[in-house]
């Protein structure tokens, strides 16, 4: 596909701190070119990051709102039309409570659900429409090692990862063929972002040097997947880092 043309929108949901993977993306399709669209719920956080890629060169906006409630997805959506052409929708929001079956409690499991499965559907629901408009283009959805294997302290998370690989799956086989590229990726490890040093920062220190995913390398990806010619799209893929047990 080579370069984005100016009037191209990528629209990116789950964009949180800076140094954090939905802001890497949001930096790397900018430099390809899109016009970037920032969604997340802390609209500082979205505005500082639109700041940050204008002043290298780039153009995004933010539109904050909350991807899990209906209403506001359509309403985001009516302003991404109203921009221009969507070549690029990416999903990468989601929620994560720790605990087995005994200690998650209905609400917990719920919510992570609406975070991750419920969320996923609302936005393939919504981005699946501007894309056949546009003549096709790339609906990427990031995974998590628990899209594959559930571990016990993850009950709530991996059953809602898995259930967002399976609605990649059948939004590949029907819209495939009517030129939309859907590709799941699969984050097998920790990323090196903001969240992880502030929630872990042993388990960072214990990494070593490239022991984390590194948010601009799993973006430069991304990247990749778009570029794909259609006679070889990827539909999955997994990332982890050199030295990951998998």
């Amino acid at each position: 596909m080579g370069k984005a043309s100016s009037a191209d929108l990528a629209w990116i949901v789950g964009v949180g701190p800076s140094a954090g993977l939905g802001a890497a993306l949001a930096k790397r399709f900018a430099h390809g070119g899109a016009q970037v669209l920032l969604t997340g719920r802390n609209e500082a956080r979205l505005r500082s990051v639109a700041a940050e890629i204008a002043g290298l060169g780039g153009n995004a906006s933010a539109l904050p709102g909350d991807i899990s409630i209906p209403t506001e997805v359509a309403r985001l959506a009516a302003a991404v039309r109203a921009l221009g052409q969507l070549r690029v929708a990416i999903f990468n929001a989601g929620n994560m409570v720790r605990g087995n079956a005994l200690d998650v409690t209905p609400e917990q499991f719920e919510s992570t659900w609406r975070g991750s499965a419920f969320a996923g559907f609302l936005f393939v629901r919504a981005a699946l429409p501007l894309l056949l408009e546009s003549g096709g283009g790339s609906l990427l959805l990031t995974g998590a090692t628990a899209s594959v294997r559930g571990g016990g302290a993850f009950i709530a998370f991996a059953s809602a990862k898995a259930a967002l690989r399976s609605l990649a799956q059948s939004t590949a086989r029907e819209y495939g063929p009517h030129g939309v590229h859907v590709a799941h990726v699969v984050i097998d490890g920790g990323i090196d972002g903001e969240r992880l040093r502030t929630s872990a920062p042993d388990r960072v220190a214990a990494a070593g040097e490239d022991g984390l995913l590194r948010p601009d390398a799993i973006a430069e990806t991304y990247w990749q997947l778009h570029q794909q010619p259609r006679s070889a799209w990827t539909h999955e893929l997994d990332l982890r880092p050199f030295k990951e047990r998998f």
